[in-house]
């Protein structure tokens, strides 16, 4: 109850998103714990004491990666697929007005993290059900030991049912929860009501489909990008031997979530500073900061 209401003296601030930056919080504060277990683990060559299985060259190739997976995290979040569109000309008296060409911007991960908060939860029920039904056999038989071994399967992180049904629900969640925010009609509608129109193709039903066509490709990589970044701490953990404390940070809902966090608390003091006649944070933010796909 506390850390809701002080939430909502966040929000009142005007500072962001207070939950969402308790969340962010929660996530870092685990950060100094995991460099801690990381220095603990890693091999002293100097003295030729080994305290752990982490030698130089892996520490070098986790910060590598670490430096890859946040790049890419950060690219395709502030992804877009810009769609060119014209407004329609009309004349008032002597003056032309309208003409102006824009365009309409379509994230990328439309989803954002959801997906993969959906697929884990969904994915711990038949691990629960089926070790559940185990004890339904007595110990030792037959079926109690498929179904002992059905369960652990699904419960291993490090095993390819897992990831696979994991890469699957993710895909899934990524299209249903685009289709539910996303409605090409709604928008199509709009842009023929402000006599804004896309370059060859009729307003109506050929706009609604094109948008739905560009939305279900651009899905597809949303869904690409999220399975992969849901999977990778599962390949450190198993292939570099690191700790899940460490890998934990190379991907999954926490990367995702500190990472829109912190593009939308940047963002809402660039507006304040920006309201207030300062120079903004995010210079040229009308213009390039989104990477287009």
């Amino acid at each position: 109850v506390f850390l809701m209401w002080l939430g909502e003296q966040i929000d009142e601030k005007g500072i962001g998103n207070g939950i969402s930056l308790l969340i962010m919080a929660g996530i870092l504060a685990q950060m100094p714990r995991a460099l801690y277990e990381l220095i603990r683990n890693m091999k002293t060559e100097l003295t030729g004491l080994s305290r752990g299985q982490i030698g130089i060259e892996t520490l070098v190739l986790l910060v590598v990666l670490f430096v890859g997976v946040v790049f890419g995290v950060v690219f395709i979040t502030l992804g877009q697929r810009k769609i060119p569109t014209q407004s329609a000309k009309f004349t008032r008296g002597r003056r032309v007005y309208g003409g102006t060409r824009q365009h309409l911007p379509l994230r990328i991960n439309q989803a954002g993290v959801m997906p993969i908060i959906f697929a884990s939860s969904l994915l711990m029920i038949p691990g629960l059900l089926i070790g559940g039904m185990a004890g339904f056999f007595e110990s030792g038989s037959f079926l109690f030991n498929a179904f002992t071994r059905v369960s652990l399967t699904l419960n291993d992180q490090a095993s390819f049912v897992y990831n696979f049904i994991y890469v699957v629900l993710i895909f899934f969640f990524c299209y249903f929860w685009t289709a539910i925010t996303f409605n090409p009609k709604e928008m199509s509608d709009n842009l023929r009501d402000s006599g804004t129109f896309i370059p060859g193709y009729r307003p109506g039903k050929r706009t609604t489909d094109y948008l739905e066509k560009v939305m279900v490709r651009i899905t597809y990589v949303g869904a690409a990008f999220l399975s992969v970044v849901a999977i990778v701490p599962t390949i450190v953990y198993g292939s570099l031997g690191v700790p899940y404390a460490i890998a934990g940070f190379y991907g999954g809902t926490g990367l995702l979530i500190a990472v829109s966090v912190a593009f939308d608390l940047v963002q809402k003091i660039d507006s304040h500073l920006v309201m207030r006649n300062y120079r903004g944070l995010l210079e040229g933010a009308g213009g390039g900061t989104s990477p287009v796909v």
